[in-house]
């Protein structure tokens, strides 16, 4: 996954001399000084969570986010929308699928600090209140599931299916949502509820 590291070359030398030093200096502490919780609290304490800010499901929203956590972490355990589902948590089965100013994305591949300042949008922003998207009320139209631990990201995948223009013919929509694994096998209603959304005449 490629990354961009967006800051300052002399900064993050100085970082590095700054943490290098903390750690070698940590390490050289006798045992009987440091007790093993707070040796990993000082190690920890020098490596700073990174601010950010994003709109999330139409809210402006800050949080402060471990290097390297994933935008499916932050949203499941920082903000609490566990309507994202971790499945295989590699990119291969579309469970985490959210969309970031606009296009859909796997949440569990992208990182937490390269969203800063996006648009996010969750399952659980589809929704005007009680009423229903016109996708999700497709899926329970068809049954368009069975367990349910794929369909968030089955209809996160499938409104942006319909709106990106993929959704003219069955052939195109098994295409596009052939990377969203349903293990219940419920691809024909899934098929059959993006079809019917797509052709209600609804805001998509």
């Amino acid at each position: 996954m490629e990354q961009h590291d967006h800051t300052c070359p002399g900064k993050s030398r100085r970082d590095f001399i700054k943490k290098s030093t903390a750690l070698t200096a940590i390490s050289l502490t006798p045992a009987a000084v440091v007790k093993a919780g707070e040796h990993h609290e000082a190690i920890a304490s020098f490596f700073e969570k990174t601010p950010l800010q994003m709109e999330v499901n139409g809210k402006m929203v800050q949080v402060l986010v471990d290097p390297g956590v994933s935008l499916l972490d932050m949203l499941r355990e920082q903000l609490g929308l566990t309507g994202t589902k971790k499945g295989c948590d590699q990119g291969h089965c579309g469970a985490c699928i959210v969309h970031v100013d606009g296009k859909r994305v796997n949440s569990c591949l992208t990182e937490a600090v390269d969203n800063n300042g996006k648009k996010i949008t969750t399952i659980e922003g589809l929704a005007e209140g009680d009423k229903l998207h016109p996708v999700q009320e497709a899926f329970i139209k068809h049954d368009a599931f069975q367990c349910g631990y794929c369909t968030p990201g089955q209809i996160m995948s499938a409104v942006a299916c319909i709106r990106e223009g993929q959704a003219n013919s069955e052939a195109d929509i098994r295409e596009y949502m052939s990377d969203n694994i349903c293990r219940c096998g419920a691809y024909p209603n899934i098929v059959a509820a993006i079809t019917a959304a797509k052709n209600s005449g609804q805001k998509i």
